[in-house]
């Protein structure tokens, strides 16, 4: 069984990784599939602005101020509303498929660990990452210091550096699976 959850600021570079260390698995025969734990926050984005008369014009586009309140009033209705439908969905995944959660956050770090993931921070220099941020063409960008981006305060099983090239991410990704199949 291989799951991997990634955390790491806005920019570092979750998504891009999480899409490498799925070719990774398909590589190496494993079927793998990126499950996200905020995937309900997109659906609700996306019909509030289609209720709102400004329909998102793109599924990756992020109005990422009203997933930061949206995160918040969810878990304060039920602080394991996101986790119990992600736990549903990752119970749900055919037997023996490479997971790879590309969004955890602070509140759901147990929830996620007791479905048997193992942590790996992604990291990218201020510059850069901000830069990318910049560039994602957000709606607008959500706050950091929201209690959603709050810190992870756990050591990661594996750190991965986002500071150089795409081939350099991707022979990342690659290392990690083989250390995965080594056990």
């Amino acid at each position: 069984m291989h799951r991997i959850a990634l955390f790491g600021l806005p920019g570092a570079g979750k998504s891009t990784f999480a899409t490498l260390l799925v070719e990774e698995f398909e590589k190496a025969g494993i079927s793998a599939a990126i499950v996200k734990i905020g995937a309900p926050l997109y659906e609700l984005q996306s019909l509030i602005h289609t209720l709102a008369g400004r329909p998102m014009l793109s599924a990756s586009q992020q109005d990422g101020l009203l997933l930061n309140d949206l995160a918040g009033h969810l878990r304060r209705i039920n602080s394991a509303s996101l986790t119990d439908l992600f736990a549903a969905r990752v119970t749900s995944a055919a037997p023996g498929t490479g997971l790879v959660c590309d969004d955890l956050r602070a509140p759901d770090v147990a929830a996620v660990e007791r479905l048997g993931f193992i942590l790996v921070e992604v990291q990218a220099p201020e510059a850069v990452r901000q830069a990318r941020k910049q560039g994602r063409g957000d709606l607008t960008p959500g706050r950091e210091d929201h209690p959603s981006e709050a810190p992870i305060d756990r050591t990661p099983h594996y750190r991965v550096a986002n500071d150089s090239t795409l081939t350099a991410l991707r022979h990342e990704a690659a290392t990690l699976i083989k250390r995965l199949d080594k056990g």
